[in-house]
């Protein structure tokens, strides 16, 4: 079933969110070579708990972290460690916070340090992708034309591999409500979409092939050619004319722009 948001809890979502954006930009300043991903989890489980709020990801259908961090090869839903992450690597930060009874859900790519000219390019077109599916997600239109805007740019432009089995979703006082949200599709197709719907809009972009397969944890998505998988989202609400950002990655990315151990996509 959908639920469809009043002005009033869109707003409530949209605290939430902010502070999962406040939560990554703080992150962005804390990544470097030599930073394992078990500290910055740890790290984002203080602030956002000090900030009112419980992690959203934290025993989500028993997930042990506060955030998915994935690594290079690792498309979503990757554990934390103790290993150092290194010059070269790309990681995905994607994490949610329940304040107030509503979800909030984003996430970022970042690069560290140097990185192959491909790999930056596939960060490029995954976070372009990303606000072309937002600028179809308006009164009238239907998921297909979200699902085939980012499609369009990044399989059919580029070349890459789209991930068929992971897909966005609707958000609210659950974090995964109806209605599913791929990244492939047809134009015209699926749900016609209202005013007042909120959904996680989140590109997943392969370098290589679309295919995947998942880990011993039971958790991590790989890429099953073993090439690099960028990750970008926003929850946003459909509105008349243009879609309401919900999340921000505005200080996200004035603290990867400052911080000298990232490259700036």
């Amino acid at each position: 079933m959908i639920y469809y948001k009043t002005n009033e809890e869109v707003e409530l979502i949209r605290k939430s969110n902010l502070l999962v954006s406040a939560t990554i930009a703080e992150l962005a300043t804390r990544l470097k070579p030599g930073v394992t991903t078990n500290q910055l989890d740890a790290i984002a489980e203080t602030f956002i708990r000090d900030h009112g709020a419980t992690p959203a990801f934290k025993g989500f259908r028993g997930f042990p972290f506060t955030c998915c961090m994935s690594i290079n090869a690792a498309v979503v839903h990757g554990f934390a460690t103790d290993d150092e992450l290194k010059d070269g690597d790309i990681v995905s930060i994607d994490t949610g916070t329940v304040l107030n009874g509503f979800v909030g859900d984003s996430a970022y790519t970042f690069a560290i340090g140097e990185i192959e000219p491909a790999v930056q390019q596939l960060l490029k077109v995954t976070k372009e992708s990303l606000y072309l599916g937002i600028e179809q997600a308006i009164l009238g239109n239907r998921i297909g034309d979200i699902s085939w805007a980012i499609q369009e740019h990044t399989e059919k432009k580029h070349g890459y591999g789209v991930v068929r089995e992971l897909t966005g979703h609707g958000v609210g006082k659950s974090l995964h409500e109806e209605p599913e949200v791929p990244n492939y599709g047809r134009r015209g197709n699926g749900l016609k979409l209202q005013d007042g719907l909120v959904i996680a809009i989140e590109p997943m972009i392969n370098l290589g092939k679309k295919d995947i397969f998942c880990a011993d944890d039971d958790w991590t998505i790989i890429t099953s050619d073993g090439k690099p998988s960028a990750h970008f989202e926003h929850s946003i609400c459909v509105r008349r004319n243009k879609a309401d950002i919900l999340s921000s990655f505005v200080e996200i990315e004035a603290n990867e722009k400052a911080n000298p151990n990232l490259f700036s996509v």
